[in-house]
């Protein structure tokens, strides 16, 4: 308990402080990055002086309308004042929003609207009849909406308003969010509760947090959204689900975010009543155009099908000898005369190949190039196996000029602590999106291979499986909406910084206090590096439990299919760990581009963050501080707690800068994420330690418990399996 003031006046100053001083009200995280407290004093009025009225041209449509709203509704929250409306100017001050088609004065102004596309925008300070104003402009009005959020957004973050020349447009074609949700409202991977969509109340009952749902996407830029699971149910494409999804897609339509589902590759049989879905068979080609055509009468804008198919024991073409491309054209040709597309996941494996599992999709799809319609993109994810902590960058990404790739990323953590877990993704999205897979030459990115810049692709797209669910702040902890937000930023321009994302988020979701600002900031930075410290380091990877993936099981060796055992992956004995996909190995290395392999090719030169993942190397390797390889694991697994102790110490030392309800909240996760990262050490040091029969290094705890006690744990209702 602190001491009391001594003299009796000093208490009495104390005490009228602290009553002066307000707390800060508790917020429950509902409100995302859109909650527009007021702003400081001197700011707000500075902000007055250029944003007192909104103003639109007399045929603004319904998303106008929503834009204007926006506007109003940031002005009235950041800046105490509602502002007024008026289709006229009236002094300075004006915010003018709308489209040459609508507004006389943005048709009458010089704007290089043709910079900005279907979707983007253009923010100018001008002057109109003499008067101040500030104009968003586009070519749609969805731009319009995107523009205003762009103008909130510099407002929330305290950034000038009085000389603005600014030119936007997305970098993606589709930039979607992929819900793993089923219809029974359960969520694959999901860790914020049940899904949002309560498919037994629509399409007569519109919950309104499907409209908050649709603002927070268009915020960001996502302008699609997969309803279904991967692990699709052909229930969804029923007349009565269908005309759920049409109800949903009425509420999102406003503000650009357009529905898409997933296609069961045997639905034709499941509800259709035919004996095949062989996509070669006239009758199953026939269902699927009138499938189609089903759809798009419900739902006008229908984005389209995703499709995961013979994978993980899902039907698909193989099942009649048929190839991917056979599969994914059956679809393409129902949808192209109403716009569609269809993106066909990469995500392949079988028990059947033995070699490396890293290899198959690949092996699979890289003999299709060019023999797909245009309306199909193949849907990859960022690496080789399926969202490990760190992974090298797909080769797909180097291989398929003749193929539009989209990129699959995880939003949610299924390997990455769940929710309780704080990791900021973004660094670990912007190393595979800046990854160069030399397809064309030194510079080929993986962004300029997804935005279709390398290879002149006829569609693009960049997809993130959601962490979106019931819960009241929408993905289970406070900071995973960061990652919502980063994907959203990153679909719309590739080559932003994890850094300025980071702080903007920190900035609109937290506070402006650089005290709070600075120490956050660097703390999301530094986290991802820290997860993989203290789970798998050096290129370790898959070494999750079975099944739900929640906490450490590098032990794990009888599973039925030899891809699903962590020992598959890391191949450790009293010689050494890590798997040799070199040539003297599986040769998954020959799938890169021969100056991509070049950096991997050598243990001595691969670098450190991939080492085992390309490499067998022995226990008495020579790292490049001049420890033993052995002696690097303990001391990576020991950092990665350490950060998260430093990271805990951060947090506590900020608990007066914000509401004690998200204060208090983040705190218990950063605890409980603590305790797990100690588990995660000591387990898999454990193990290695008894495989390798090497000694703990020197001024290193070993573990707290036996490798019998951390084998013996059983988690059979963790969340998200």
């Amino acid at each position: 308990m602190p001491s009391l003031p001594r003299s009796p006046f000093a208490f009495l100053l104390a005490l009228l402080s602290f009553l002066a001083a307000p707390p800060v009200a508790a917020e429950d995280g509902y409100d995302l990055w859109l909650r527009y407290k007021p702003l400081p004093a001197a700011e707000a009025r500075g902000y007055l002086k250029a944003a007192r009225r909104v103003v639109t041209g007399p045929q603004a449509g319904e998303t106008i309308a929503i834009a204007r709203e926006e506007l109003a509704r940031g002005i009235e929250g950041l800046l105490r004042r509602a502002p007024a409306g008026s289709t006229r100017l009236a002094g300075d001050g004006a915010i003018v929003i709308g489209t040459p088609k609508d507004s006389p004065e943005i048709a009458a102004l010089d704007l290089p609207l043709d910079r900005a596309g279907a979707e983007g925008y253009v923010i100018r300070s001008v002057r109109i009849d003499g008067r101040r104003a500030i104009v968003i402009a586009a070519n749609e009005e969805i731009g319009v909406l995107y523009g205003a959020f762009h103008l909130l957004r510099l407002m929330q973050t305290l950034q000038p308003l009085d000389a603005l020349d600014i030119v936007e447009r997305p970098g993606i074609e589709r930039r979607l969010l992929n819900h793993w949700d089923n219809l029974d409202r359960t969520v694959e991977r999901g860790y914020a509760g049940q899904s949002i969509w309560d498919w037994h109340k629509l399409p007569d009952y519109i919950d309104p947090r499907y409209r908050d749902y649709a603002r927070a996407n268009a915020s960001i830029g996502i302008n699609g959204t997969v309803l279904t699971n991967v692990n699709a149910d052909a229930v969804a494409l029923t007349p009565a689900y269908l005309e759920k999804t049409a109800a949903l897609a009425d509420v999102f339509r406003p503000y650009g975010v357009r529905v898409y589902l997933t296609a069961r590759f045997s639905a034709p049989i499941e509800i259709g009543g035919l004996d095949t879905a062989d996509p070669l068979d006239p009758r199953v080609r026939a269902w699927w155009r009138d499938k189609a055509s089903e759809i798009y009468a419900l739902i006008p804008d229908f984005g389209g099908f995703l499709v995961k198919a013979n994978s993980e024991g899902q039907p698909g073409p193989q099942d009649y000898g048929r190839t991917h491309a056979d599969g994914a054209n059956m679809l393409a040709e129902a949808l192209a005369p109403h716009g569609g597309v269809v993106m066909w996941r990469a995500f392949v494996y079988s028990a059947e190949n033995p070699d490396d599992r890293a290899k198959q999709a690949y092996d699979e799809f890289v003999p299709l190039d060019g023999a797909f319609r245009d309306n199909v993109l193949v849907q990859v994810k960022n690496g080789p196996i399926d969202f490990q902590p760190r992974e090298p960058f797909h080769p797909l990404f180097g291989a398929m000029s003749n193929t539009p790739l989209a990129l699959e990323l995880q939003i949610t953590k299924e390997y990455l602590g769940f929710a309780t877990h704080l990791v900021y993704l973004a660094p670990m999205w912007k190393e595979t999106l800046d990854a160069d897979t030399y397809a064309a030459g030194a510079g080929s990115t993986v962004a300029k291979v997804v935005d279709g810049s390398l290879h002149d692709y006829p569609h693009t797209a960049i997809a993130g499986v959601s962490n979106i669910g019931s819960d009241r702040n929408w993905t289970g902890s406070h900071f995973d909406q960061a990652n919502w937000r980063a994907f959203g930023r990153l679909a719309w321009n590739p080559l932003l910084s994890p850094e300025a994302i980071a702080e903007e988020w920190v900035r609109m979701t937290f506070s402006n206090d650089e005290r709070f600002v600075a120490p956050v900031v660097d703390m999301m930075l530094g986290s991802h590096e820290a997860a993989v410290d203290y789970m798998t380091p050096l290129g370790l990877h898959h070494l999750m439990g079975t099944g739900h993936h929640y906490g450490p099981a590098p032990w794990v060796d009888d599973l039925d299919r030899p891809e699903w055992n962590p020992v598959y992956y890391h191949r450790a004995d009293r010689e050494g760990v890590g798997f040799d996909r070199t040539e003297t190995g599986s040769n998954a290395l020959a799938q890169y581009a021969p100056e991509a392999a070049a950096a991997f090719a050598a243990p001595e030169t691969t670098p450190e963050e991939y080492l085992l993942w390309f490499h067998r190397v022995s226990w008495d390797f020579e790292m490049k501080s001049g420890r033993t390889l052995w002696e690097e694991l303990v001391h990576r697994y020991t950092r990665g707690v350490e950060k998260v102790a430093a990271m805990r110490r951060t947090w506590a030392g900020l608990d007066e800068l914000i509401d004690a309800e998200r204060h208090a909240q983040v705190a218990a996760f950063l605890a409980i994420q603590e305790k797990e990262a100690k588990w995660w050490r000591d387990a898999c040091l454990a193990y290695f330690q008894a495989v390798s029969g090497l000694p703990f290094p020197e001024g290193y705890d070993p573990p707290a418990r036996s490798l019998d006690y951390y084998k013996s744990l059983s988690f059979p209702y963790a969340p998200g399996h």
